[in-house]
């Protein structure tokens, strides 16, 4: 049997996860400023869990394209006691969107079980510091900065550029002592990719699964939908679940979603028939 240890949880993989998303922002693409308060963020982790979700994802610093650096003392103001506040008094792991070195210590401090850097560990010290912590780590792959990255993204072969990228940042943990065990990729959809780019990426999911590591993936309520679509944030539930369905049918194991019950109503569906294989 597959498994994560995420500090004091374990989780089988050999099933897929919804990961709830938890922006404690004012300016995330979806919900910004919707959670910004300590106790609405806290009220919507509980329904959440109670959901279904396995996982929470907490960010405070949005990087959506365009977004706007956020100084490390702010983002700990809003990450970090919305964690103290929900370690121990959720059963789901509590994972911190953060590239910080600085918020990634200090949530693993307040009760975190699980680092997600959109960055992959390439900001100064981050290496260093997630070496020293004993929590699992995911290496999203991003092509530029949140604020440039959708001006004209290039790949000679994206599904082979972000597979060996994420490859590198791999042995770049290895070799600064972050065992294999500890690591889990995500292709990073809309981070410096096209709608061609985000869909080859979607239709060759299975080559990031292949590789042995677990795999996250983040879709939801996203451009690339509203491009396919044609319809705003508020509206893409249905295209949400498509590319949920889609990435679990290919092996993702961890689903990080707005909409937890929808999803994981999807992903039983698409389980109990993977079993059938």
């Amino acid at each position: 049997m597959a498994t994560l240890k995420c500090g004091g949880r374990v989780l089988d993989l050999d099933r897929p996860h919804v990961m709830g998303v938890l922006n404690v922002t004012p300016d995330s693409f979806s919900d910004g400023g919707k959670f910004i308060g300590r106790e609405q963020a806290i009220e919507h982790a509980h329904a959440m869990v109670e959901a279904g979700a396995t996982l929470l994802d907490i960010g405070g610093e949005s990087t959506r394209p365009g977004a706007a650096d956020v100084a490390v003392e702010e983002e700990l103001s809003r990450v970090i006691p919305v964690v103290e506040a929900l370690s121990g008094a959720v059963s789901a792991v509590l994972s911190v969107d953060s590239s910080k070195p600085e918020v990634m210590n200090a949530a693993v401090e307040a009760g975190a079980g699980m680092l997600n850097d959109v960055r992959a560990l390439r900001e100064p010290g981050a290496l260093e510091t997630v070496s020293g912590l004993d929590v699992p780590v995911c290496l999203m792959h991003m092509q530029g900065q949140p604020r440039t990255m959708q001006q004209d993204p290039h790949y000679e072969e994206v599904v082979t550029d972000v597979y060996d990228f994420l490859m590198q940042r791999v042995t770049a943990c290895e070799d600064a002592g972050i065992a294999r065990e500890r690591l889990i990729l995500d292709p990073g959809f809309g981070f410096g990719k096209s709608l061609q780019h985000n869909l080859r990426l979607l239709a060759h999911l299975d080559r990031f699964h292949d590789s042995g590591f677990p795999l996250l993936v983040g879709m939801s309520r996203k451009s690339m939908l509203g491009m396919i679509l044609d319809k705003p944030v508020d509206q893409r539930l249905y295209g949400s679940l498509a590319v949920a369905s889609i990435a679990a049918w290919q092996g993702a194991q961890i689903i990080r979603v707005h909409d937890v019950p929808e999803t994981l109503d999807v992903l039983r569906v698409v389980e109990a028939i993977r079993q059938e294989k």
